[in-house]
């Protein structure tokens, strides 16, 4: 899907703030944007034209957002049936979520005045939903002209636009080979009796989740960046495109397999995935 860049929200005041763990954020209002601006309709539609006529396969942002507003209030906090424990998700996180977007294509422009009528610049930057990496980006200028904005800036993308799918191209092989990328964390509700260095048949339980996960990522690859007795994070975990049944695997499925995995006997460990986009699970043990 194709957004206004954040810098593009800022210059036009279209921003919001919400609440976010105790403090309070900034970020771009889309709704707003997509209502307001008379030229920012036009200009996804002329570029995602061209993105289209590539072989791109794009969601409409706008139409996605229209119905977001009505189930953004539940969405927003996620919390445990038992101790009201809760987690956060940014606007932007809901957004990617559900619309199950792997890219998120972010678009800056600017005019500047020219004798011979308008100079239009545009950034065009392609994000990896699941983990926010920067995965391509495209910059350039149109010549000056007086054509509107959203045909001069089609034209300066079409000029531009060779080395942007070049890399989207890389990045495409690369999960294919290497999985998905994503970042699970597994935690523990402060009234559970266990805890990670908790050991079943003589093995921490830290060491059987990642036993797990070497035999669940593609060529075993995570890495578990931090961890106490009652936190582990695991980053750079590769999971499968799809699952055993053919179906897309993101990674709250990835977190669910893991989860019922310990449900099972001997941990019999009740637990709860939150998820927070595409790209980011935490998996909470000791109840729902």
């Amino acid at each position: 899907m194709i957004l206004p860049s954040d810098n593009w929200c800022t210059q036009r005041y279209f921003t919001q703030s919400f609440h976010n763990q105790g403090t309070i954020s900034k970020v771009s209002d889309y709704q707003r944007a997509f209502a307001e601006d008379i030229e920012l309709s036009q200009v996804i539609s002329k570029v995602g034209g061209v993105l289209t006529d590539m072989g791109y396969s794009l969601k409409d942002a706008e139409m996605e957002i229209k119905s977001l507003s009505v189930k953004q209030a539940e969405d927003n906090v996620m919390s445990s049936k038992t101790s009201g424990a809760n987690i956060s998700e940014t606007p932007l996180d809901v957004l990617k979520r559900r619309m199950k977007s792997d890219i998120v294509i972010q678009l800056w422009w600017n005019i500047t005045k020219d004798p011979a009528g308008k100079i239009v610049s545009f950034t065009l930057e392609a994000f990896d939903s699941y983990t926010n990496k920067r995965i391509a980006t495209a910059t350039g200028n149109s010549n000056p002209t007086t054509a509107p904005v959203p045909v001069a800036l089609e034209e300066a993308i079409k000029k531009n636009i060779k080395e942007f799918d070049n890399q989207l191209d890389k990045w495409y092989a690369d999960q294919k080979k290497h999985g998905r990328e994503i970042a699970l964390t597994v935690r523990c509700w402060d009234n559970w009796d266990n805890d990670l260095e908790t050991e079943y048949n003589g093995e921490e339980l830290t060491d059987i989740i990642q036993d797990w996960l070497r035999d669940n990522t593609v060529n075993g690859s995570f890495n578990l960046s931090d961890g106490t007795e009652s936190f582990a994070q695991f980053e750079q975990v590769r999971i499968p495109l799809k699952d055993k049944n053919g179906k897309a695997m993101d990674a709250r499925a990835f977190a669910t397999a893991l989860r019922k995995y310990l449900q099972k006997s001997p941990y019999d460990i009740t637990s709860k995935v939150v998820i927070r986009g595409l790209g980011e699970a935490i998996l909470i043990l000791g109840e729902k």
